[in-house]
């Protein structure tokens, strides 16, 4: 934004002159401007971070990160075989593949969401050659739409944060905005 005014004693036909009290003004309401604008900026944020209630509540990381804007976008952290209260799914593979598709669709529903909204996964496995099938079979049997399959990612990986984890699966979600 320029501040001009015109000089009372004329120099030139074409010249324009700004004052320094205009120059001032000009900055001081861009400046206010601005400020306002990051504050409300500030209150509206668009993310949003949650422990649901049904899940456990980690001290070093949030279970759901929703993001609002034109689409709400969810990231679900690494979901593991631990239910609300610490305690491990019994069962191998097939208890803890369970639990996690548990887990991931209460964090959903927290968010008003369910496996239909679910964009991308990307799961963790200690032995994909031992439990990868009974795994992919749990997780077939939460997603209805097999033409709307969410894009996946499998890796083994040497170790998870609990040497009692077979798997952790995190997930990417894609919402309508709230109304």
């Amino acid at each position: 934004m320029t501040a001009e005014c015109k000089p009372s004693s004329p120099t030139s036909a074409d010249e324009t002159v700004a004052s320094r009290r205009d120059i001032v003004a000009a900055a001081v309401t861009m400046a206010a401007a601005a400020g306002a604008v990051a504050s409300a900026e500030a209150q509206t944020s668009p993310v949003r971070r949650t422990n649901p209630q049904g899940m456990a509540s980690p001290a070093t990381y949030s279970q759901v990160v929703e993001v609002n804007g034109p689409h709400r976008i969810v990231f679900l952290a690494g979901q593991t075989g631990q239910d609300a209260n610490g305690k491990l799914a019994a069962g191998g593979i097939r208890g803890q593949a369970t639990q996690v598709m548990e887990n991931i669709k209460t964090a959903l529903a927290s968010v008003g969401g369910g496996f239909e909204h679910v964009a991308k996964l990307t799961t963790y496995m200690l032995d994909i050659d031992r439990d990868g099938p009974a795994y992919r079979e749990v997780r077939a049997s939460y997603f209805s739409n097999k033409a709307a399959l969410p894009a996946s990612t499998l890796l083994q990986v040497s170790r998870l944060a609990n040497p009692d984890y077979l798997l952790e699966v995190e997930v990417l979600a894609i919402l309508p905005p709230k109304a």
